[in-house]
């Protein structure tokens, strides 16, 4: 009876427990992976809204060690890590300088955001955006993580039209010595980047975009999409140069792109992977083998969960993945920076306690259970 949870509504639901989803050799060779990781708070600081974020090192960099050993690269400081909802700059910096000396340590992948988020709210004008750029491109760069050029709030505010885009990342390309990822996110992932590229229609958006890759293709590694558009990713996949990836950051179709088809496939740059890694690295273990039924059998008992997990309003999707690493045992507690852990209801959260349950993504049944019936009872629901 220790696996029994009453739910919001009055159901009551028995957990089953997670599947056995070995831990491969070594990272996948047909796809590069990487998962968007969480940043775990200090429950007895003040992250409240508006205060400065004070995280718990120690479990932050063993949930990015947890991710390695699944063969899994780490995508640190993105929007998974609240990026813009409660992680500030200072915090950020020191974030990817620790997160880039543990990769070292296991010879793990690591990329990096970079972003504009040490200017304050408000106006700022394109010289300005890119001396904030360029300050954590060096930042980056000298942490040793391969940077990820963020979409900026203040770049989408400051443009006025295609070229301004075209302009700034192409002196940010010029200023750096290696390849970089560039990063397209739409704005269901955040209201304030509507219009990214200079336009709204995506048609003229990919346009730019496609002109700054193949004027720049040496100094870009790939490009993530976040767009929650598969036939538009493919589209675009396809008119990219030889040799730049496109790196999938689709959570609801992440399955067939990363499959691909007979002109390709996408790798992945995904929030979700954090969240189901044992299950995506048996999927990626499954296409190096050249077994799809394997493959289909681990990844598409995940999807439900993936959808619901980024439902709208989607920028809260952060909230499920710290909810599912407090069951699964990843951290001691439900609490995030800047609050953040009251971004869904509890019904949305036993809605994924049921759908991890059922992917086989809860290792222990019990834990998860006891973890649950104690945030169902502060929400009123009786256990």
């Amino acid at each position: 009876m220790s696996a029994v949870v009453r739910l919001p509504g009055g159901e009551t639901y028995r957990l089953r427990g997670g599947a056995d989803f070995a831990r491969p050799a070594g990272p996948a060779t047909s796809r590069i992976a990487y998962a968007a990781a969480h940043v775990v708070a200090d429950p007895d600081a003040e992250n409240v809204p508006g205060a400065p974020a004070v995280l718990d090192w120690d479990r932050t960099l063993a949930f990015r060690h947890h991710l390695w050993s699944y063969g899994l690269g780490v995508a640190e400081a993105m929007d998974t890590a609240q990026r813009g909802m409660g992680l500030d700059h200072p915090a950020t910096r020191e974030l990817i300088r620790r997160s880039a000396a543990e990769a070292k340590t296991v010879g793990g992948r690591i990329v990096a955001g970079v972003n504009t988020d040490q200017l304050p709210p408000g106006p700022a004008s394109l010289a300005q955006v890119l001396r904030a750029y360029t300050e954590q491109l060096a930042d980056t760069l000298a942490a040793g993580a391969r940077p990820v050029l963020m979409c900026s709030r203040h770049l989408a505010a400051a443009a006025t039209g295609p070229d301004d885009y075209l302009r700034v990342y192409g002196d940010l390309l010029a200023a750096t010595d290696q390849p970089v990822v560039l990063h397209w996110l739409g704005d269901m992932f955040d209201p304030a980047l509507a219009g990214y590229w200079g336009a709204t229609d995506l048609d003229e958006a990919t346009g730019t975009v496609l002109q700054l890759v193949k004027e720049h293709a040496s100094k870009v590694d790939g490009i993530k999409v976040s767009l929650l558009d598969a036939d538009r990713e493919v589209a675009l996949r396809r008119r990219l140069p030889a040799g730049v990836r496109l790196y999938t950051g689709d959570d609801f179709h992440y399955p067939e792109l990363i499959r691909g088809d007979e002109v390709g496939h996408s790798d992945a740059l995904l929030g979700v992977f954090a969240a189901i890694a044992p299950a995506a690295a048996t999927a990626l273990a499954a296409l190096d083998d050249g077994d799809p039924a394997r493959y289909d059998a681990a990844l598409t008992p995940t999807v439900p969960l993936a959808r619901h997990l980024f439902a709208a309003p989607t920028w809260h999707y952060k909230t499920g993945i710290v909810f599912l690493a407090w069951l699964t045992g990843h951290q001691e507690h439900f609490t995030m920076v800047g609050g953040q852990q009251a971004g869904r209801s509890a019904a949305h959260l036993a809605r994924l306690l049921v759908l991890a349950d059922a992917a086989g993504l809860l290792p222990d049944a019990d834990l998860a259970a006891t973890r649950a019936r104690a945030l169902f009872t502060v929400a009123g629901v009786a256990q």
